[in-house]
């Protein structure tokens, strides 16, 4: 018998990615800082915003990276959604190298990450390989 699905619907798939990307654009982070005028170190809660990642939201919703993907990237009720998560993700990425958010010497590293290698793997069976930059 197979175990039930984390997640049954798609509106619950949208509501729980909306509830991630929430989460990634408020993150309070505590910094500390020494300040030269009082002579102490100062404490500051800072709001902080992540990139969104496939990875990140698998973390989110407690679910293995390898059962998301082979369970809802390859389900058809699901599956625009899911390509809109990747578009999403890509998109928050360029973002936050255009804004300097993410320092730019980090771009292709992360590119090849977030845009490549995944290109690569679906066109792993055809002769030609085609890469986006």
């Amino acid at each position: 018998m197979a175990r039930p699905r984390k997640i049954q619907s798609l509106k619950r798939m949208v509501e729980l990615w909306s509830e991630y990307k929430h989460h990634c654009d408020n993150r309070l982070v505590l910094t500390h800082a020494f300040s030269t005028k009082n002579s102490e170190f100062v404490s500051e809660c800072l709001k902080r915003c992540t990139t969104y990642t496939i990875k990140g939201f698998c973390v989110f919703i407690r679910l293995p990276r390898q059962s998301f993907y082979a369970t809802y990237a390859t389900d058809k009720r699901f599956c625009d959604t899911f390509t809109r998560m990747r578009e999403e993700c890509e998109v928050d990425a360029r973002e936050s190298f255009e804004l300097g958010i993410i320092p730019t010497q980090l771009a292709g590293l992360w590119m090849a990450i977030m845009v490549i290698r995944p290109r690569l793997k679906k066109l792993k069976g055809t002769m030609k390989i085609k890469t986006m930059v």
